[in-house]
């Protein structure tokens, strides 16, 4: 299908993307990545962080800035209000009960391809939105993907072939965040990183004998 950034068709993917991992009554958990996500563990270390974790991960928060609160649009009033919105990164993770919950609306979806159009951004709210709405005691509230912001600007830092080393990979295991996994404090909080150039590859894939341990 064809999709256009900022829209509700990103959402639309989404959804079918869950609908159809959904048909394999074997999958469990459903992690959206991009082509420029990385993982920074091992498969068999995700795979016991997600499997076993009480919650899924959807970052969701609401603060007062013009790319929170101000994409808010009173039209979506009585059945969203504005304390009730929220925002996220659009790379999430959802268990299965959430993922046929996400695919099943069509009642809040419908609000959203209605009133939030740029610059509102669909696949940064609609599923933080919805879960704060209705299943909040089932996500942990929290990305599982780093990303660097420290420069500033619309999009976050790219990481090229040169910044590829076996450090690196170790700072963002170690970059000193602090979360709940399972209502104890951790120091992994992130399984994934982005962003990643495609020059990066050649390096990663030269670290995946020793510090991915693949």
């Amino acid at each position: 299908m064809e999709v256009s950034w900022g829209s509700i068709t990103l959402v639309d993917a989404e959804k079918r993307l869950l609908a159809n991992a959904l048909l394999d009554f074997s999958n469990e958990r459903f992690v959206l990545l991009s082509e420029s996500c990385i993982p920074v563990f091992n498969f068999p270390t995700v795979y016991e962080y997600l499997i076993n974790s009480e919650q899924s991960f959807v970052e969701s928060y609401n603060i007062d800035t013009p790319q929170s609160a101000g994409r808010y649009n009173r039209r979506m009033a009585p059945h969203i209000l504005p304390e009730q919105w929220r925002k996220g990164s659009e790379w999430f993770e959802l268990n299965r009960e959430l993922a046929v919950r996400v695919v099943a609306d069509y009642k809040y979806y419908s609000i959203f391809r209605k009133h939030c159009r740029p610059s509102c951004y669909p696949d940064e709210h609609y599923i933080p939105t919805y879960l704060h709405l209705f299943h909040g005691s089932l996500n942990a509230n929290r990305t599982i993907t780093w990303v660097d912001w420290s420069r500033g600007g619309p999009h976050p830092a790219r990481y090229g072939a040169g910044n590829i080393n076996v450090d690196f990979i170790k700072a963002i295991r170690n970059n000193g965040t602090q979360c709940l996994y399972n209502s104890k404090h951790t120091s992994v909080c992130y399984l994934f990183a982005r962003k990643f150039a495609p020059s990066a590859l050649g390096p990663l894939m030269n670290l995946t004998s020793t510090v991915l341990d693949f």
